[in-house]
């Protein structure tokens, strides 16, 4: 195991952990792509057991010999790891660092989204597509959603959060590296879900939406959800162009959920129960 002692936050061989923003991180050799950070011994098990190449490890002096990251760093091969007292590991990440470890990876290429689709396998496929969500809060909890209830895949429209970013990895639980998922271009996403055999289903306040419970979206053999942004929701384009309109029954005169709450129920509804 290649081993450096670390004592200062300043060292420049942990840089990466550092002083990069997340478009740093995402353009960290380009032209030939960048990398992403995940962090504790299951988020990093999930990114190996997903393919994920780590690049480097740097893990806090107090979990070292912890059983759990002793058999974490077994897997990781002949990269470099960076050993550094807890109050180092503390002034790197601005926190405490429950898990104590962090990787850098390399960032995998993405799939086009037909070839995303084309391994949603079985007769009842779902899918969720996210429009303009922003927030990596949100993102991470929509993957772990979307993992819990055996959706498919999850595509992203371009102004949508990347859900490597640091925050979206810690909340999704590693999830994004379970489950099928790129991003998709501006043409017209429901047009383009229709020629791959989807029936698109929005999440909209409209007045011909029909509800969640509607037996019309199960009896669908290939679906996709479509969620938009956490303000605005999803475009008026997208809600014109998707074949159903779809709200979530509530009481108390609450009309909406977040992005990732609502998600959850759909998610639940449509592809969880049979």
């Amino acid at each position: 195991m290649n081993i450096t002692d670390i004592t200062s936050s300043d060292d420049a061989s942990i840089s990466v952990y550092i002083s990069m923003s997340e478009p740093q991180l995402r353009h960290y050799r380009d032209p030939s792509g960048g990398v992403f950070i995940a962090e504790s011994c299951k988020v990093i098990g999930r990114a190996l057991d997903g393919g994920m190449k780590p690049e480097s490890v740097l893990v806090s002096s107090s979990v070292f010999d912890k059983e759990e990251v002793s058999g974490l760093l077994s897997r990781v091969g002949d990269v470099p790891v960076y050993r550094a007292p807890s109050d180092v590991m503390e002034d790197i990440t601005g926190y405490h660092l429950t898990g104590g470890i962090l990787c850098c990876m390399t960032r995998p290429e993405l799939p086009s989204a037909s070839s995303v689709l084309e391994s949603s396998s079985g007769s009842r496929s779902r899918i969720a597509v996210l429009e303009n969500i922003v927030n990596p809060t949100n993102i991470g909890a929509v993957f772990r959603s979307a993992t819990a209830f055996d959706i498919d895949a999850v595509l992203l429209t371009e102004g949508t959060c990347d859900p490597l970013e640091r925050r979206a990895i810690r909340v999704s639980m590693g999830t994004v590296f379970q489950l099928p998922w790129t991003f998709i271009g501006k043409e017209d996403v429901c047009g383009t879900l229709r020629a791959l055999g989807y029936k698109t289903a929005a999440l909209a306040l409209v007045d011909d939406s029909i509800t969640l419970d509607d037996p019309r979206l199960k009896d669908e053999p290939r679906l996709a959800v479509l969620i938009g942004n956490e303000g605005n929701g999803l475009t008026f384009e997208t809600i014109g162009s998707a074949d159903y309109k779809v709200i979530i029954p509530m009481s108390h005169e609450v009309d909406s959920l977040n992005a990732a709450a609502a998600s959850a129920v759909a998610f639940w509804e449509l592809a969880g129960r049979s």
